[in-house]
């Protein structure tokens, strides 16, 4: 059915900050734009919503489609609207932050993606549109939630060492942290499950592992539990 409508209309879009981490910090996941505007800089998966779709299955498509990336964590983080953030036409974006273990997804460049790839989250190439103000709020949100949800257990393994543990939040939060304070404050939450394994094939004396009681901390949240590091 035709409308009609007094006033013009901005664009809806979705992008996507995620977030993965390695030894060598926190990184974030940049698509190489293929075409104008912007061809051939870096910027934030995403794209158009389509009129029929919700907003966090248009971020997820997007996501998939310009990555390859897909069954994550997404939690949405702001909606951008500045009049002159696109220089095609008015465009307003939602924006997602997700966390992601790197080994578990292939990174492929698809649709208008030209390529994609993991950059330091604090130094980023310059980027496209307003993403480096998007990527800064995502940053600030994640330091700050991060504090006080167990948001990191998102970007290790299944199994995973203490100093693993503290690597994740010294990476978000970018500063370091006392090590007998942290495991201290950590283990005395009753949250990590000590296992009977220890790290293989390393240097220095093999770490023990331990995984994290996401059903225990679900239970105790519901009774109030308070996590906070």
């Amino acid at each position: 059915m035709p409308y009609t409508y007094e006033y013009a209309r901005p664009s809806l879009t979705v992008d996507v900050v995620i977030f993965g981490l390695d030894d060598s910090g926190l990184k974030v996941l940049l698509i190489q734009r293929g075409q104008e505007p912007f061809r051939g800089r870096w910027a934030l998966p995403g794209g158009f919503v389509r009129v029929d779709e919700p907003l966090e299955t248009a971020a997820r498509r997007e996501l998939e489609e310009e990555t390859g990336v897909r069954s994550v964590y997404l939690e949405q983080l702001y909606t951008f609207g500045g009049v002159d953030r696109d220089p095609r036409e008015r465009i307003v974006t939602v924006a997602y932050y997700a966390l992601v273990k790197l080994s578990d997804h292939r990174i492929q460049a698809a649709t208008d993606a030209r390529d994609a790839a993991w950059f330091p989250a604090a130094s980023p190439p310059k980027l496209a549109f307003d993403h480096a103000t998007i990527l800064q709020s995502a940053l600030t949100r994640l330091r700050g939630k991060v504090r006080y949800q167990p948001l990191g257990f998102e970007l290790l393994p299944a199994r995973f060492t203490l100093s693993q543990l503290q690597h994740v939040y010294e990476a978000i939060l970018d500063r370091p942290l006392d090590k007998r304070n942290f495991r201290k404050k950590i283990l005395g939450m009753g949250l990590l499950v000590e296992l009977n394994e220890f790290e293989q094939d390393v240097a220095h004396r093999a770490a023990r592992l331990y995984s994290f009681d996401q059903k225990r901390y679900e239970r105790l949240a519901e009774k109030g539990f308070n996590f906070e590091l």
